[in-house]
């Protein structure tokens, strides 16, 4: 059985999950999901970052006096926010567990028997929101352009890793890999970025009392970014990462430092690493300070998790930046959802019940339409095998339409009187649609589709359910029910942090 191991990034736990967090783990599960009904064996791993300067500042914030504590609350938050969402993953990991500080031992002495790390002297400017070192030249109006604020200058003894010895290798292996890392956009940054040389970066802090300390040193702590990396290493009979989804403010990281962490310890690098473009809110970044930290939870419990989880695949091009509105995501549940999919269910199931007993009838199989379905399907998992998942979605509420113009064509409603067995072909060609429908949207909308099985009264199990229109006469349907309803436009309003 073929493996396939998908990450996220480890989230800092200095708030609530929020909208931006939502989408990258949502895509990551859609993924988790598809490559299982393919029949692969997937590990999913998702989780916190804890040991941050932020977990420590916000506790205090929080009145908090053990930080442990505070960790261990916020972690509670973020496990109930992903199983609202339906997030599936295999793993949850937190930096503050000890399999990950044993992990993060074994990765440091690897490196530092190689002769990669030495003590030396860091002076020039951190930024405390990026928990990173930043140089003159990365500056807007001198202040970091990711959090708009004036970085610290500091001088200390730490010690370091040498990155530069790597320039070289990262840089071949990326341009000898051209899908390594995705979009071409975020290659090319990175490309560049390593063209214009690489320093030896700094892996530890000194008198930082929150974090793990560094072996054989107690007055030195493991510099977050070095910490955090680590844990994709923890399912170490599924490495490498078949993917990581990362947004695009941390890339240099993920590509640059990481790949060089790893290359030094004598690991394979992971072979994909995409990152995604930012996500605002009604076109202004997502701050708590604006006003506009959206909850999911909220949206959840007003819209459901799979309408959610719809709008933000559907809205925002994958690898691309985009944007998030209620008012949006209320006409995609109207006008695509509800009247588009819901409609064509519900015609069909209905039709089914009153005019057939709610059993598929003897019919015609409409080889072309079958066809026709299957040329979709197929075009959906060659989208999905290049990560454009919102293209992907898009082919999916192609087949629905199409479904809904099949039904029209035929017009049961007229022919069952005339010609019932023009009725009763029509319907067993839309079931099987429908059931394909139902097949495809597991991975993007789990509940719905469950939803959708249980009224078809069948079992979805594998993907290739999806390529086939395999219902035959005579199968029983359960009852049909909505599967979506209108939202209208004077129930607006979401709830911000």
């Amino acid at each position: 059985m073929a493996k396939f191991y998908i990450t996220t990034p480890i989230y800092y736990i200095n708030a609530v999950p929020h909208i931006g967090h939502a989408y990258t783990t949502i895509v990551a599960d859609v993924f988790a999901r598809w490559h299982r009904l393919r029949g692969e064996d997937v590990f999913f791993l998702t989780g916190l970052d804890e040991n941050s300067v932020k977990t420590v500042q916000a506790a205090k914030e929080q009145g908090f006096t053990d930080i442990q504590a505070y960790a261990d609350s916020l972690a509670k938050l973020w496990i109930e926010a992903w199983k609202l969402l339906g997030i599936s993953y295999d793993d949850f990991v937190r930096t503050t567990q000890e399999r990950h500080r044993r992990n993060v031992y074994e990765l440091f002495k690897r490196i530092k028997e190689r002769g990669d790390i030495y003590k030396g002297v860091y002076e020039g400017l951190y930024c405390e929101g990026c928990e990173a070192y930043i140089t003159e030249d990365e500056l807007v109006d001198g202040k970091c352009p990711l959090h708009q604020k004036k970085p610290k200058r500091v001088r200390e003894e730490n010690y370091f890793f040498k990155l530069s010895k790597y320039r070289d290798k990262i840089l071949g292996h990326i341009e000898s890999n051209p899908g390594f890392i995705q979009p071409e956009a975020r290659r090319n940054e990175v490309v560049s970025f390593i063209k214009g040389g690489l320093k030896d970066v700094s892996i530890t802090r000194p008198k930082i009392e929150w974090g793990i300390k560094t072996p054989d040193d107690p007055t030195q702590t493991i510099w977050v970014w070095f910490d955090a990396l680590c844990n994709y290493l923890l399912p170490q009979d599924y490495w490498p990462a078949d993917i990581h989804f990362i947004a695009k403010d941390i890339l240099r990281f993920h590509c640059i430092v990481w790949p060089g962490m790893l290359l030094s310890a004598g690991y394979e690098l992971p072979k994909r690493i995409f990152a995604h473009g930012f996500l605002t809110v009604e076109r202004k970044k997502i701050s708590k300070s604006l006003g506009n930290v959206i909850d999911p939870a909220y949206l959840v419990e007003k819209y459901s998790a799979d309408v959610l989880r719809y709008f933000l695949i559907r809205e925002v091009s994958f690898g691309q930046d985009g944007d998030f509105s209620e008012r949006s995501l209320r006409t995609r549940l109207n006008d695509e959802l509800a009247d588009v999919l819901g409609n064509f269910v519900h015609r069909v199931l209905t039709f089914t019940r009153d005019r057939f007993g709610g059993e598929v009838p003897e019919g015609k199989l409409d080889k072309k339409f079958e066809a026709e379905t299957h040329e979709r399907v197929q075009k959906i998992e060659q989208l999905l095998e290049k990560l454009k998942v919102s293209q992907a979605l898009e082919e999916l509420m192609t087949i629905a339409k199409r479904g809904n113009e099949y039904f029209q064509s035929c017009k049961p409603w007229e022919a069952i009187k005339s010609e019932p067995e023009k009725a009763a072909s029509c319907l067993l060609n839309c079931a099987n649609l429908v059931k394909v429908l139902c097949v495809a949207l597991a991975p993007f909308m789990p509940s719905t589709s469950a939803n959708l099985a249980k009224q078809l009264g069948v079992k979805v199990t594998s993907w290739e359910q999806a390529r086939q229109f395999d219902l035959k006469p005579g199968h029983q349907i359960g009852k049909p029910s909505v599967i979506f309803t209108k939202v209208e436009a004077n129930n607006l309003g979401s709830k911000v942090r």
